[in-house]
């Protein structure tokens, strides 16, 4: 039984699939690189992905005959109508290997995506104002 690669670098990932679509991933890359300029770069879920402050901003991945991108749910929902000709689900989207990737429009969805990531980073945390909500001072003195 062959055991399945761990990589830890998005060269690694690249480096296994044949030239040409390393030319798709390369420059997948550095589109979301151009849009996403202080974002990091990881693996995550054994695909690259590229991190905001530490929290996913997007993923990509290939496969037989298609290239995966995952801009989260947010970003699929905002570009429905242009995705709308790729097969894709909740937060994906495939873009078939026979035709020309939509670099153009990839590069806005993580524009959306870096905004909409720091929108929420200067939020206050939801959860932490519905704990404080939540938590009663305790008047009562145990004797």
């Amino acid at each position: 039984m062959m055991r399945k690669q761990q990589f830890t670098t998005i060269d690694e990932y690249i480096k296994t699939f044949p030239k040409d679509v390393q030319g798709l991933l390369e420059r997948l890359r550095r589109t979301i690189r151009k849009a996403a300029p202080e974002a990091v770069e990881a693996i995550s879920y054994q695909m690259p992905a590229f991190k905001l402050n530490g929290k996913n901003l997007v993923f990509f991945a290939a496969f037989k005959k298609h290239i995966g991108f995952y801009p989260i749910p947010s970003g699929i929902e905002a570009f429905k109508k242009e995705l709308s000709q790729y097969k894709g689900g909740k937060g994906s989207v495939q873009f078939p290997l026979e035709e020309p990737i939509p670099y153009e429009l990839v590069e806005r969805i993580v524009l959306f995506r870096m905004k909409n990531q720091k929108k929420k980073d200067k939020e206050p945390s939801t959860k932490a104002a519905e704990t404080r909500r939540r938590k009663k001072p305790n008047h009562s003195r145990s004797a």
